[in-house]
């Protein structure tokens, strides 16, 4: 129960991995809210929650899209009302956007993903963190993942986006350190979601042939579990993480669960950033 009497808000939590990390928080003694745009499966996800939940935990359904700064401020309005107090807030709500050449999409979807990756972790950080900072404590996770740390041709709303976030995390860690607010990143893995069979249904053609390849490979071999990314966002979500902040960590080849014990190196160095390579990194004697 590392998050008992804690109260959490999950951006699209709605399915997929989101809804993996509610429940996962649900488990260690949380309360959530999550929130999401289609609001037939929000009502169902909630009612899955309702049935694991305790009789001191709430779950409570925002529909929103975290793209229009009025919804957001509807989501933060909501949470405070019905649980007076919000410790951890997980940015998960994201999309791939448009697929294919940069020359043939289209400038509304690409506009738009970028909306949804990278304003939305804006404003969900920008209305909730007076909230944390008035609290002296809080804990914000991010969801980036494979978008930031290489480059996806063909996906590139997708890739721009996600390597904002980590940027943006990185800062954000640092403006809001002296207040007891732990900012991180997250990368779950590869997961076996709906971004997955938009990728299949869009083709070769589409998001290149390697990609396709190995999509289809992930879907056969079945891909990361979500309970194993869920798990480390509620590491990051408890008290075991503090101040660990600023950094982008693997679900799936960080060390994730005993972290604590290298929280010193971990603020002095920039181990799990973003980072520019020089020459010397890569045994260059350039002049």
């Amino acid at each position: 129960m590392r998050l008992f009497n804690r109260n959490a808000v999950i951006t699209g939590a709605s399915q997929g991995f989101g809804l993996a990390v509610a429940r996962e928080f649900i488990q260690e003694g949380a309360s959530v809210v999550i929130c999401g745009r289609d609001l037939s499966k929000l009502k169902q996800a909630a009612k899955e929650l309702s049935a694991i939940a305790g009789p001191d935990q709430k779950v409570i359904a925002v529909q929103a899209d975290v793209s229009l700064e009025l919804d957001v401020k509807k989501i933060v309005e909501k949470s405070l009302k019905e649980l007076g107090r919000i410790d951890i807030l997980v940015n998960n709500a994201g999309v791939y956007g448009p697929k294919g050449l940069l020359e043939e999409i289209d400038t509304g979807e690409w506009v738009k993903a970028i909306e949804i990756n990278l304003l939305g972790v804006f404003f969900t950080c920008k209305h909730f963190l007076p909230h944390l900072k008035n609290n002296n404590s809080g804990k914000i996770i991010n969801l980036s993942g494979g978008g930031a740390t290489n480059p996806l041709p063909r996906i590139s709303a997708y890739a721009a986006s996600k390597a904002a976030v980590v940027r943006l995390t990185e800062t954000l860690a640092e403006e809001y350190r002296d207040f007891g607010i732990d900012i991180n990143a997250v990368a779950p893995g590869a997961l076996n979601t709906r971004l997955l069979e938009e990728v299949l249904e869009a083709g070769p053609q589409a998001v290149g042939e390697p990609f396709y390849k190995k999509a289809l490979k992930q879907k056969e071999t079945g891909g990361i579990p979500l309970e194993k990314g869920a798990s480390l966002c509620a590491y990051l979500a408890s008290a075991e993480s503090n101040g660990i902040t600023g950094k982008l960590i693997s679900a799936v080849w960080d060390p994730w669960e005993t972290l604590q014990e290298h929280a010193a190196d971990l603020q002095r160095t920039d181990v799990y950033t973003l980072r520019r390579i020089v020459p010397t990194d890569r045994n260059l004697k350039w002049s």
